[in-house]
């Protein structure tokens, strides 16, 4: 490496969120530098060695469909697939998949590996690095100063972490890694408000020791269905999972020994996440509810080791022993790792612009859960984002900006920048409003045109795109071009009770054609949802008049003419986008809208 070497863009942290930042940079021709405490440890899986999941797979699918790695590497390490809400409708199943941890580390790594504009140092940030206000670099704790135009920090839970088992505190970012203290302390002398957030494990356990026919059997589908559109079909052997619960008899062990719980005593007081919570909250939460269901999960496919997934606990490590003797199955179960909370610091994303970069400092991006998320799916899609915008703002190009009524990428950048997040956010289909249309299966016709136009995509995935979408146009041609009865096939294939939507190959002319699967999905939602989505399309467009009504950064909220108190401090606040984000933002009412369009009109600035 050159001494005096600059990069474009500096990456701090080798989670999810940051492969995913380092590999879009060096794809998009940026020289890159990415900056971790220990390289064996970049695409470690610190939790469930799992992706996807409600809302979360549809995040996945459409990192793949913008050509991030994550799908790519689930594909390789999965050994158990799912589709979840199968008896519901497309705009609720989410694909996940159980994860061979040690797997999916070496693909991450072998991929970061492969590419010819980065480079990997073992190090761990100190401080960001300024001049006249933009970022330029970055100190590690060992006195190196590495040089770069951009800085992208994605240091998970690192940033002051502290480990809590009982009344035991271990400094650290994660169990065996030290944290980043003074990368914190850098942030927040550069003028950024840091706040403390909490989340946890549970124990792992040594598979052999764990009695089986005390639990039910959980086998994944017959058929695994690739996360990645670049993949057929998975190939490598898939394993089962089981499911046991907890009881009255283990509530009551916790109940009494929650003083000495961090979460109750008083040793933690951040705010951990509600959609996962431990089972010491779990059992607070829900005193009436007898048991807790308990999904006993491979963490390799050797099935050394298993995580208990629904016993998240930071208890004493003798009351986790004794909590294991009541469960059915872990009676005589050894202990690999003991739970654990983790306390860490995190940046509101309110105080970031809508390409992730700080409204602080020029050219200083966060990402994942140092902007206050949960979750891996959550933290790659961000890293992505943030990649993106960071490499286009070197060039002096437009910003990449994905929608809310685009991608459930765009949904959690908007959350994010509009909500002021108390508790580690997460992803759920619930949150976008218009997820009929953001299914799994089509994040590839949703996003891929954008990818290839912002240049983030490979032309071997363009080609098998342009496949894919050529032959969903001729077999709905054909469908909506031949009659019978004085219907033609389309109309047919939308009645609930028709043959053909049992099996759309009993035509003979379509299994000529023999599409692939995905090709008969695609058609099938397409019939059976035309109606709903013409609406929803409708809607979109309605709303869109806002979003395309841009707020200038340095607007005087205060000055605008009849705006009440309350919405100049919010909108001062959070500096929004455009119309639309300003619409989302707590606390602005469709009347202040009503002023800023007017305001907007009068200075000259829209239409």
């Amino acid at each position: 490496m050159a001494k005096h070497k600059k990069y474009d863009c500096i990456i701090i942290g080798g989670g999810h969120a940051g492969i995913e930042a380092a590999g879009v940079c060096a794809n998009m021709g940026a020289d890159t530098l990415l900056v971790t405490i220990r390289f064996d440890s970049i695409g470690e899986m610190s939790c469930n060695p799992s992706i996807g999941g409600i809302g979360k797979g549809q995040l996945t699918r459409e990192i793949d469909a913008l050509g991030g790695v994550m799908a790519l590497a689930i594909d390789h390490a999965g050994i158990q697939f799912r589709l979840l809400n199968r008896s519901k409708g497309p705009a609720v199943q989410s694909p996940r998949a159980q994860a061979d941890k040690t797997a999916y580390k070496r693909f991450t790594q072998d991929y970061l590996a492969s590419l010819d504009n980065l480079e990997i140092a073992e190090g761990n940030a100190a401080e960001i690095l300024t001049e006249d206000g933009k970022a330029a670099g970055i100190r590690t704790t060992d006195g190196r100063v590495y040089s770069g135009k951009a800085v992208i920090v994605t240091a998970g839970t690192f940033l002051r972490g502290l480990m809590h088992i009982g009344e035991e505190r271990i400094p650290g970012g994660r169990r065996g890694e030290e944290p980043a203290n003074e990368l914190s302390e850098s942030l927040r002398g550069l003028g950024l408000s840091i706040e403390r957030l909490k989340t946890g494990t549970p124990v792992r356990l040594d598979s052999s020791t764990i009695d089986y026919s005390k639990t039910e059997r959980q086998d994944g589908d017959e058929n695994p269905r690739p996360f990645s559109f670049m993949n057929e079909r998975i190939e490598q052997k898939q394993v089962c999972c089981w499911i046991t619960y907890t009881n009255p008899a283990v509530h009551e062990l916790l109940r009494e020994n929650m003083e000495r719980a961090p979460l109750y005593s008083g040793q933690i007081n951040s705010t951990g996440p509600r959609y996962c919570p431990s089972i010491e909250t779990k059992i607070m939460r829900f005193p009436d509810k007898q048991n807790h269901q308990i999904f006993i999960e491979p963490e390799t496919a050797e099935e050394l080791t298993m995580y208990p997934n629904g016993i998240s606990t930071s208890v004493p490590r003798d009351v986790q022993e004794s909590m294991l003797r009541q469960i059915p199955g872990f009676e005589n179960a050894r202990v690999v790792h003991y739970g654990y909370a983790i306390e860490y610091d995190y940046c509101p994303a309110t105080q970031l612009k809508i390409t992730f970069e700080t409204k602080n400092v020029s050219g200083l991006y966060l990402a994942g859960q140092v902007c206050g998320t949960s979750g891996y799916e959550e933290a790659a899609a961000q890293g992505l984002y943030a990649g993106v915008n960071a490499v286009r703002q070197m060039r002096g190009e437009e910003p990449f900006i994905i929608r809310r009524d685009q991608a459930y990428i765009g949904v959690m950048v908007d959350d994010l920048l509009t909500k002021h997040i108390t508790e580690p956010y997460r992803m759920f289909t619930s949150r976008a409003e218009y997820r009929l249309t953001l299914r799994a299966d089509n994040a590839d016709r949703r996003l891929t045109p954008l990818a290839r136009e912002a240049g983030l995509i490979s032309e071997q995935r363009w080609q098998r795109y342009q496949k894919k979408i050529a032959d969903i146009q001729a077999v709905e041609k054909y469908l909506k071009t031949t009659r019978t009865a004085g219907r033609s096939l389309w109309q047919q294939l939308q009645q609930p009770d028709n043959p053909l939507r049992q099996n759309l190959k009993s035509d003979e002319v379509i299994a000529a054609m023999n599409p692939p699967e995905e090709v008969l999905e695609a058609v099938m939602i397409d019939a059976k949802y035309e109606g709903y989505l013409s609406r929803q399309e409708r809607l979109v467009k309605g709303l869109s008049s806002l979003e395309k009504v841009l707020l200038p950064a340095d607007i005087d909220y205060f000055s605008v003419p009849h705006l009440r108190s309350e919405a100049k401090e919010r909108l001062t606040e959070i500096k929004p986008h455009n119309l639309g984000q300003a619409s989302r933002i707590g606390g602005i009412t469709p009347a202040d809208i009503t002023v800023l369009q007017v305001y907007m009109k009068a200075a000259g600035k829209t239409a």
